[in-house]
């Protein structure tokens, strides 16, 4: 049997947009795809796989345990049912009830964003409260410590593009708060890079997404502490029970993890070099002006970014670019300045040579 785009009547996509859910977020290797095919041949106790596969990933990573989930949002929503029903199988059976009221879940409110779905309501799916510590533009250690009552459960911390980067604390002086007033600090630090970083720096549990930066199947990881980590697969009792995910996936997850922490991610230096001939297309189109920008948020990505000019607006050109097949998908948070950026960690230079002959044929 073929699999094609024609035969679903599906257009051809150039991801240029980065690792995004819209678009199946990322391509997977042979070595996930093999560790998929088995998975998707054979039996296995569920459970038993659960918890061998976590503990092969959390000694891969230098944890005390590690879950494998259906996605980061799972990850989230789980991880505050976990905390807030502390190992208990009543309220895993009753994750909404009455009888536990230690709901609050203490977030920077410039980290109360929609990336696809609100923030709090993921919070608010696990049985979470959120809590809202700063103001838009500003939050500090103080900030957080001020909202702590009785009724907190935890300290959410999101860390991502999407998020307010200027004048916030630090994923290390919010753990030094959680720290202090004996409180769980999550970091969802789902496209993030570093498998490391965040449970080095203090969090109790981190949230990353399979087919981001790790470029696994539909699957989400946390990580930290073996306690809550128990009580997350607690919760396929309960709410996880909707949002579990197939052993097929468990496993070409496990093995993308693995290949991740063995072989890295493609360095800024190759994205330079390999948007340097893409941004010299790109600047010979008129009305068009390119230039190489790193990522927002700090990350050692960097992307393609052109500035629109003429008569055309920088909205006009996104939707003219996904309009026929190959439908060419770009990174859209600036376009009422005029900018549009490209994403080229998913895209060959055939793609990008695309990209520029389309651009062409737009502006021109």
């Amino acid at each position: 049997m073929t699999i094609s785009y024609e035969k679903f009547n599906l257009k051809e996509v150039i991801n240029a947009s980065g690792r995004m859910t819209i678009l199946g977020v990322s391509k997977v290797s042979e070595n996930v795809l093999a560790a998929q095919k088995f998975g998707g041949e054979h039996f296995f106790e569920m459970s038993e796989l659960s918890i061998q596969t976590g503990a092969y990933l959390a000694k891969l990573l230098k944890v005390e345990d590690a879950q494998v989930v259906s996605s980061a949002s799972a990850g989230i929503a789980q991880s505050i049912a976990a905390l807030i029903g502390a190992g208990s199988i009543y309220h895993a059976y009753h994750p909404y009830t009455e009888k536990v009221t230690k709901r609050e879940i203490i977030l920077p409110k410039g980290h109360n964003v929609d990336y696809g779905t609100p923030v709090e309501v993921m919070v608010a799916q696990g049985g979470g409260q959120v809590v809202e510590a700063g103001y838009a533009n500003m939050c500090s250690p103080e900030h957080i410590e001020m909202m702590i009552t009785d009724q907190t459960a935890a300290i959410l911390y999101i860390k991502s593009h999407h998020t307010v980067q200027k004048s916030m604390l630090s994923v290390e002086e919010a753990a030094a708060v959680a720290q202090k007033n004996n409180l769980p600090l999550i970091v969802d630090a789902a496209a993030e890079e570093d498998l490391f970083k965040y449970i080095e720096a203090g969090a109790d549990l981190v949230i990353y997404s399979g087919a981001k930066a790790i470029e696994g199947p539909s699957a989400g990881l946390v990580i930290g502490k073996k306690a809550y980590i128990e009580w997350i697969r607690l919760q396929g009792k309960g709410i996880g029970r909707a949002m579990k995910i197939g052993k097929d996936n468990i496993l070409g997850f496990t093995q993308a993890v693995e290949d991740y922490v063995n072989n890295g991610s493609e360095s800024g230096e190759s994205m330079i070099n390999r948007l340097t001939p893409f941004i010299e297309g790109l600047n010979q189109i008129p009305n068009i002006e390119a230039k190489i920008v790193q990522d927002g948020a700090g990350r050692d990505i960097y992307r393609a970014s052109i500035t629109v000019t003429g008569n055309k607006s920088a909205k006009e050109v996104i939707q003219e670019l996904k309009a026929e097949s190959p439908a060419i998908y770009t990174r859209e948070y600036q376009a009422n300045n005029g900018i549009i950026e490209f994403d080229i960690r998913s895209v060959n230079e055939a793609e990008m040579m695309k990209i520029v002959t389309r651009l062409k044929t737009i502006m021109n």
